[in-house]
């Protein structure tokens, strides 16, 4: 088979779960069934080595690829790359952009999320002990400015130290919450789309 039709079919397998994620079903929470062996696919759009290591003095050869594995008791897959590191390790930019949001959530605790200069992505960081002096909400970032703090605020567990890195593919009109999540492993390591 050609590459041009698995690069159609990945389309339309990415376009049929896009939808199925917009429809809701019963008035309560509906978990979605975490499957362990299912695909990663990196956007053709996203090339290989655009992202700086978002921890300072994290080399990318130390960097684990903990994408899909399991999370809330087995219940859901895990949606980013986790970078140990020290408590208190410098958080730095992965790509330029803008701050879009900075929150505070049960799972990710203290985070922060920069929307990419086209406005195509929203890298998010999580589990932060705190912000770095002076960052705010709308503030232009390039690659390695400093964001934050390593901690382990949220769901991370007492001592366990590490930034969650994660990246979603943003739609426009899209805000910072939504988007659809994309394995940040290979851009980090590296190594490209094909792992």
């Amino acid at each position: 088979m050609t590459r041009t039709f698995w690069v159609i079919l990945t389309l339309i397998v990415v376009a049929v779960g896009g939808f199925a994620s917009m429809l809701s079903f019963g008035g309560g929470s509906t978990r979605i069934p975490w499957h362990p062996k299912a695909p990663t696919v990196v956007p053709v759009a996203v090339r290989q080595g655009v992202l700086a290591v978002p921890v300072a003095g994290v080399r990318r050869d130390q960097i684990a690829d903990s994408w899909n594995d399991a999370r809330g008791g087995g219940t859901r897959g895990h949606h980013g790359t986790d970078i140990m590191a020290s408590a208190g390790a410098s958080v730095v930019a992965a790509a330029p952009g803008r701050i879009e949001k900075l929150f505070q959530s049960n799972l990710g605790g203290t985070t922060l999320y920069v929307r990419s200069v086209d406005g195509g992505w929203t890298y998010y960081y999580a589990h932060l002990a705190g912000y770095a002096p002076g960052v705010h909400e709308g503030q232009v970032v390039k690659a390695g400015d400093p964001l934050g703090f390593v901690g382990d605020t949220g769901d991370a567990g007492a001592g366990n130290y590490h930034l969650h890195f994660g990246i979603t593919r943003m739609a426009p009109g899209q805000r910072w919450w939504e988007g659809e999540n994309v394995n940040p492993y290979p851009l980090l390591a590296g190594k490209g789309a094909g792992g």
